[in-house]
């Protein structure tokens, strides 16, 4: 065997089995990563539900412009454009009022969808408690992880897990080859990294955002089913929400299988919206209950102003901001708020309040909003959000609709 080829076998070997040399090859996430991990396939059932079609709908308002984040106007195509969007979608009462798909994609593609993966994931988990396979989000997550150390994780909940209030280590290290992220996404076996995580501080003190948590959550629901991930999706949401196509979740190796359950589940856009009904139905699809009412309640009502209130469940809620010129009526401002510096560097305070929308969402801008009075969902799946912040151009199509 020459030297070169040697070497070259040796790079592909390497490539395959280390977590740092597959971030050096293939550097940080990209919306087409799906394509270099190993997956495994989510097959639709027999029988597809689909929305009604008319994207000539004479009903629908759009913007006739939406602010960059350097507060450029641009049109709402334009902008679409610009922040490499994979598709757009608004659905109302069921019917498609505006879909378009750029750069290649159309309504059969698989798109990556990161963390809006986490709501499926967390459905599973609702929909395991109504089976009866979990007694409760109040138990301890060692009942069912029987690998971790019971004394030092007995304190932490499912639904802390859900919540992300965990208290369990999370190291934001995007960029460190050799970090936890970096592990768990390029990695080849995830069960292996979950046996080394640590604890930060106690549960429920605080909002933590964190891969680990859901990747928690993805193995109770395989002890406690018996089954994989995909498997559970399949059979639990894919086929009774009778997705149109059929679609992957990468896994950590072809040898481990075990989902990356953080993110990297790839679907259509189409597919992607049927999470967003399903939940805006209160967990009822046609006429069967697929979750519970009362999952669904948890998941979108907010409970309280404070904290960090923003996520349950594995949704996040949307808000809304409101400028308050005497900060001495509102005692708990800096908890319900906070402040900013206008143009004028004079210091102005805020509060925050729930808005009626609650939505999954992606790194890139992906996202699944639904606004359950206006029986709204709206899909945005893209390759980049660097110029727009679209929760807030969503907002803005929202309310005029």
């Amino acid at each position: 065997m020459s030297k070169k080829l040697f070497f070259y076998l040796s790079f592909i070997y390497v490539l395959s089995s280390c977590h740092a040399a597959r971030f050096f090859a293939w550097n940080v996430a990209n919306h087409d990563d799906y394509k270099k991990f190993h997956n495994v396939s989510i097959k639709k059932g027999k029988k597809s539900f689909f929305f009604k079609n008319n994207t000539n709908h004479n009903s629908l308002i759009l913007p006739k412009e939406v602010a960059s984040k350097k507060k450029h106007l641009f049109t709402l195509d334009a902008a679409l454009k610009k922040d490499k969007t994979a598709a757009f979608l608004i659905i109302k009462n069921d019917c498609i009022l505006y879909e378009k798909y750029f750069d290649g994609f159309d309504k059969s593609s698989l798109l990556a969808s990161f963390s809006v993966s986490k709501s499926f994931l967390a459905t599973m988990i609702g929909i395991a408690i109504d089976d009866g396979l979990i007694h409760s989000v109040k138990d301890p997550i060692t009942n069912y992880l029987p690998n971790l150390n019971k004394e030092k994780f007995q304190n932490i909940s499912i639904e802390n897990l859900l919540n992300m209030r965990s208290g369990i280590n999370s190291r934001k290290d995007f960029l460190n080859p050799f970090g936890q992220l970096v592990k768990m996404y390029y990695g080849t076996n995830i069960r292996k990294y979950m046996r080394q995580i640590k604890i930060k501080r106690e549960p429920n003190i605080s909002y933590e955002y964190s891969n680990v948590n859901s990747q928690l959550l993805a193995i109770i629901l395989e002890n406690v089913t018996g089954k994989s991930v995909e498997k559970n999706l399949e059979e639990k949401i894919w086929k009774p929400l009778g997705m149109e196509f059929n679609a992957t979740w990468s896994v950590d190796s072809k040898k481990h299988k075990m989902v990356k359950a953080f993110c990297c589940m790839n679907a259509s856009a189409r597919d992607y919206a049927k999470i967003g009904r399903l939940y805006l139905n209160h967990g009822k699809w046609n006429n069967k209950q697929i979750v519970s009412k009362s999952w669904v309640d948890k998941a979108t009502n907010i409970t309280s102003t404070k904290n960090d209130f923003r996520y349950a469940y594995h949704w996040k809620h949307s808000v809304t901001y409101e400028v308050v010129t005497d900060s001495t009526k509102y005692p708990d401002l800096y908890v319900d708020g906070g402040y900013f510096f206008d143009k004028n560097n004079v210091k102005q305070h805020f509060i925050i309040y729930p808005y009626p929308a609650f939505f999954a969402i992606g790194i890139f801008g992906q996202f699944v909003y639904v606004y359950p009075e206006k029986d709204l969902i709206i899909v945005r799946l893209g390759k980049t959000d660097k110029t727009f912040e679209w929760e807030d151009i969503i907002k803005q199509i929202a309310e005029l609709n």
